[in-house]
């Protein structure tokens, strides 16, 4: 772990995922770029960072006064809905036919709902009530856990497809 990620704030870190999840999107729909490769980054960082938060910091974030657990579960549930979505458009053969444009649509709405949401809720609830050095230690924790994810190929075909049929 390099020395830039020590005692970096998990809410910054999360939003840092989120803002580079939405570049791989424009990516994707650009035809003057390489839409596989960026595909293949995306998929890569959805899995790992999903992973990451439910593993390490929904559950330290349902301990602290207003985080509402129905709203951590949601994110829960709306990693799955975002996971078999991406599913959906690793399978399609053809990066850039009408049926990879449609399931791209549909992944972009899918994972835009829950990272506005999770942005509205869940890391807004842990900025005004977690402290400082908790959000520190979760940052942490997060990276760590999300680079394990992204060393073990988490972002594959059957890596997704794994996950998605639990």
């Amino acid at each position: 772990m390099s020395d830039a990620n020590q005692g970096k704030d998990v809410v910054a870190v999360i939003l840092e995922d989120h803002r580079t999840m939405e570049e791989l999107f424009r990516r994707m729909r650009s035809v003057e770029a390489d839409r596989g490769a960026a595909l293949a980054e995306f998929s890569a960082l959805l899995i790992a960072h999903g992973e990451a938060e439910e593993s390490e910091v929904y559950g330290a974030l349902k301990r602290f006064r207003d985080i509402e657990n129905e709203e951590v579960e949601h994110g829960a549930e709306e990693h799955a809905e975002g996971n078999e979505a991406l599913l959906k458009l690793l399978e399609v053969e053809n990066v850039g036919s009408e049926e990879w444009d449609e399931r791209l649509e549909d992944l972009v709405k899918a994972v835009t709902h829950h990272l506005d949401e999770e942005e509205r809720t869940i890391l807004n609830g842990a900025r005004e009530n977690v402290p400082d050095e908790r959000r520190a230690e979760l940052g942490v924790a997060f990276l760590q856990e999300r680079e394990k994810q992204l060393a073990s190929d988490c972002g594959s075909v059957e890596s997704v497809r794994a996950l998605v049929n639990g």
